[in-house]
């Protein structure tokens, strides 16, 4: 067993609060698709133990998949440019990087990471012309630099391919027997509480009712699918066939202290779990294989 990789990036709504869930029942599969990447949770914890063949992996965000690109190609000059003063924590440094718009690959690979681990709350939203906009988060002592983490990344990446662009990409390559997770920017459950601002355009009811599509598709081509969105009445509603599972999940990414918790969301398969409603899998870099559940 690999030793596990940690997501390499804060990303609102990242799935390791939910991996024992998500991995209760999963099949034996060929290749792997995620496509809305985001920090890869799932991916890195199938990659620790094994389970990745190859992995297509896309996500909608330009500078993500450049970032995960530059830890793929080119990770010693990405660790030398972060190792540099000016990704200091402080708010003068801070707004100095947020501001510039660097065109080679590794020096945006750093400004993305440097911006994620010192905004407010990690996280990562732009405006209407694609701009970052979120303010300084005045952390104590934010770990910038992860050199191990991020040697561990790149090895994970490497039998992999990185795509940018609408997951609709993975019908693309998508085949019988592949395994599909979909995670998309969550429907709101109330008027206040979107937040699909990852990129300029929004993650619109229109795209909820794309990905619907995307996912009947797969499941008509023989792919198990896997889908994790809220608990909302319209996406129980869209998946009612696939008999949604209720999970609970916890959240901190939330500008006011008393919204974070435990909440519930929905996880979507096509496929009945191989094992029991009582058990979980972990593969843990630890070598727990079963779990009971309290």
């Amino acid at each position: 067993m690999l030793e596990e990789v940690k997501p390499f990036v804060k990303w609102a709504g990242g799935k390791r609060q939910l991996l024992q869930e998500l991995v209760d029942g999963l099949p034996e599969f060929e290749n792997y698709h995620e496509p809305f990447l985001g920090g890869g949770a799932l991916f890195f914890r199938l990659e620790a133990v094994g389970k990745i063949k190859r992995a297509y992996l896309s996500d909608s965000n330009e500078e993500l998949i450049n970032t995960y690109s530059a830890v793929k190609n080119n990770v010693f000059e990405l660790i030398n440019e972060l190792s540099i003063p000016k990704y200091s924590n402080d708010e003068e440094a801070y707004y100095a990087i947020r501001s510039s718009k660097p065109l080679d690959r590794v020096e945006r690979a750093a400004r993305f990471i440097y911006l994620n681990k010192t905004a407010f709350n990690g996280l990562y939203r732009v405006n209407s012309k694609g701009g970052f906009n979120v303010p300084f988060g005045r952390y104590s002592n934010p770990k910038i630099l992860d050199g191990k983490n991020l040697l561990l990344v790149h090895r994970a990446l490497q039998k992999d391919a990185l795509y940018n662009g609408d997951f609709t990409i993975v019908l693309n390559n998508a085949k019988r027997g592949d395994l599909v997770y979909f995670d998309p920017p969550y429907f709101p459950i109330s008027k206040t509480s979107s937040f699909t601002g990852y990129t300029k355009d929004s993650f619109t009811e229109e795209d909820q009712l794309r990905l619907l599509e995307a996912f009947k598709e797969l499941d008509k081509r023989g792919c198990f699918v896997l889908l994790s969105n809220s608990h909302s009445d319209f996406i129980s509603e869209l998946y009612a066939e696939f008999e949604p599972e209720v999970v609970h999940a916890n959240r901190m990414i939330n500008c006011k202290g008393d919204r974070r918790g435990k909440v519930k969301e929905l996880i979507v398969r096509n496929w009945e779990p191989e094992v029991s409603k009582g058990k979980l899998v972990e593969e843990i870099a630890a070598g727990t294989r079963l779990y009971e559940k309290e």
